[in-house]
């Protein structure tokens, strides 16, 4: 039987959404008995069609709805874009309509991050636009506990709807280690919740 994993869903065009989602996925491989295991989805051209081939030329595969239906729970993560989530996630999220008429993400914990160009460019409004089609598929959201001292030491990122990062006008800003600190958290909390849920 293959072990429970969490799956890291995400899309990133400058790579910090990558590089948080990487510090996710660590976070939940610390948990005994769960693996963490990340995908992502191609970019949508202006006619709303995917436009990569089939299995991207580096980093992790595409997202399957498989690897939805499979998991043992969820963390998703885009940058944003207008206070919003990225078209790309936007357009996998719309075709899971399988899922949900199967009911087959009930009950799985959930949590989202995001990274953003401006300070205050809709970090926490991008993070409750991930949730809803979540919350539509049943999902259990877990967000980030003020018993992560980071959340009251960050200067750049972290909220109590889930990671985040200051990437800087021109994306040149790294994600520090506070903010890479809550993004582990974050991948271990579901963690924990699934190892939870599957005893």
């Amino acid at each position: 039987m293959a072990q429970p994993y969490v799956l890291v869903l995400y899309y990133s065009r400058q790579g910090a959404t990558a590089t948080m989602a990487q510090q996710v996925a660590r976070g939940a491989a610390l948990v005994p008995g769960i693996c963490s295991r990340l995908r992502t989805v191609p970019a949508v051209s202006a006619n709303c069609e995917q436009t990569e081939e089939d299995i991207p030329t580096d980093g992790p595969l595409y997202c399957e709805l498989e690897d939805l239906r499979d998991c043992a729970g969820l963390v998703m993560g885009s940058p944003t874009r207008f206070g919003n989530m990225a078209a790309p996630l936007k357009y996998f999220l719309d075709q899971t309509s399988a899922l949900w008429l199967s009911g087959a993400m009930i009950d799985k914990p959930a949590a989202v991050f995001t990274s953003t160009s401006s300070m205050h460019g809709g970090q926490e409004s991008t993070l409750l636009s991930m949730m809803l089609p979540l919350l539509h598929h049943g999902m259990l959201i877990a967000g980030l506990p003020y018993s992560e001292p980071g959340l009251m030491s960050s200067a750049s990122g972290g909220t109590p709807y889930g990671a985040s990062h200051w990437a800087g006008r021109d994306n040149s800003r790294s994600v520090d280690e506070g903010e890479a600190a809550l993004c582990r958290a974050l991948g271990q909390r579901v963690a924990r919740l699934a190892a939870g849920g599957l005893t």
